[in-house]
């Protein structure tokens, strides 16, 4: 095996770790669960599992649930990270989603589905990296076809780091369900619980003194041609950079059922981390040498679902309008067989003379 610090052709570490292409680990709940009320059927997920694949994947998990309420926890691995060193606010969508749906579902009666719709998020700082973030979520309306809940952000000593709402589609009644399991089927990993994050992480951030000198476009450009290094984000997800100058980006990502919720399908939280990151890097290709960007908010609205097939989703990013301080930018994210399953909007805020790896201080807003 080669030193760290051999690359192959692509510019990866030649014994670098791509998790997503690892056998994966978790299973699903049984239909039947749906027999059940939604508080019963998560009141009877948090007592027996099973763990999704992508609760294997990242350590996101429903740690709670009550009447119209629901918690979760995920750690703030460093696998997490982005390019510039930081967990991009996008990637908190995937631990906003369980409490945004969960929150919803322990007010819904047996036998109705749901989908995530709408889901939106405000971020207020950067994330302390290896710190365990909790999510508070709360239902807002659950009628007939709508359901509407609100999710907090916490890091360290409850400090809020982003707060969102999210709007749930509610589906026609399921008829002939199997009976109702008296427990889950078991892990595909019977093992004991731990999240392929608290493995040592591969890849690495671009270092400050390449931010500090070169032009968030040029940073960009050297991470495609394998000439900087590529984050953990992308030995985790797969997720990687394919263009991106002049406003604009593309990011291809994996559709591994790693990536899968407890419905077997691709989470929304992760849809929207794809177009976050996207985005972010369209705004990143406009930044000047010594130039932070942190993402301040994101909206995503669903259009389809994205299926666990291993095929490859991409997303496209433009920005739309650019000023000295604040950048706006629109993302679509695409199933291979090229349909639309998600549009984003985002803003982000250029901070000159900040690393690019932020610090602890809140995000200005637009007059700051």
């Amino acid at each position: 095996m080669s030193n760290g610090n051999a690359r192959s052709a692509e510019g990866a570490p030649e014994d670098a770790r791509y998790v997503w292409r690892e056998p994966v680990r978790g299973a699903y709940p049984p239909l039947g669960v749906m027999r059940l009320a939604g508080i019963e059927r998560l009141r009877l997920w948090l007592q027996h599992g099973p763990h999704p694949p992508l609760t294997h994947l990242t350590g996101a998990r429903l740690t709670g649930a009550g009447d119209g309420t629901a918690e979760a926890a995920m750690p703030a691995s460093p696998w997490l990270v982005n390019s510039a060193g930081v967990i991009g606010g996008g990637t908190l969508a995937i631990l906003a989603d369980i409490v945004f749906s969960c929150a919803a579902e322990t007010q819904l009666p047996p036998a109705i589905p749901y989908t995530t719709a709408e889901l939106s998020l405000t971020f207020l700082r950067p994330t302390p990296l290896g710190a365990e973030l909790h999510a508070h979520g709360q239902a807002i309306h659950v009628g007939h076809t709508v359901g509407l809940s609100e999710a907090f952000v916490l890091g360290p000593g409850d400090r809020l780091i982003a707060h969102g709402t999210s709007r749930l589609a509610l589906l026609p009644e399921l008829d002939e369900l199997p009976e109702a399991p008296a427990e889950p089927e078991p892990d595909r990993d019977p093992g004991a619980f731990e999240p392929m994050t608290s493995l040592p992480a591969a890849g690495e951030p671009i270092g400050q003194s390449q931010w500090g000198s070169r032009s968030g476009a040029d940073v960009l450009a050297g991470q495609i041609s394998g000439s900087l290094p590529s984050p953990p984000l992308h030995y985790l997800t797969g997720l990687t950079l394919r263009e991106a100058a002049d406003g604009r980006a593309t990011m291809t990502l994996p559709a591994s059922e790693w990536l899968a919720s407890p419905t077997g399908l691709l989470q929304g939280g992760v849809i929207a981390m794809h177009a976050d990151t996207t985005m972010q890097s369209a705004v990143v290709s406009l930044a000047p040498a010594g130039t932070a960007v942190a993402g301040l908010d994101l909206k995503v609205n669903y259009l389809r679902p994205g299926i666990a097939d291993g095929r490859e989703l991409t997303a496209r990013a433009e920005v739309v309008h650019a000023g000295r301080t604040l950048a706006i930018t629109r993302a679509e994210v695409r199933n291979a067989d090229d349909k639309p399953i998600a549009l984003a909007t985002g803003s982000s805020i250029f901070l000159p003379g900040r690393p690019a790896a932020l610090d602890d201080r809140e995000f200005p807003g637009e007059a700051g």
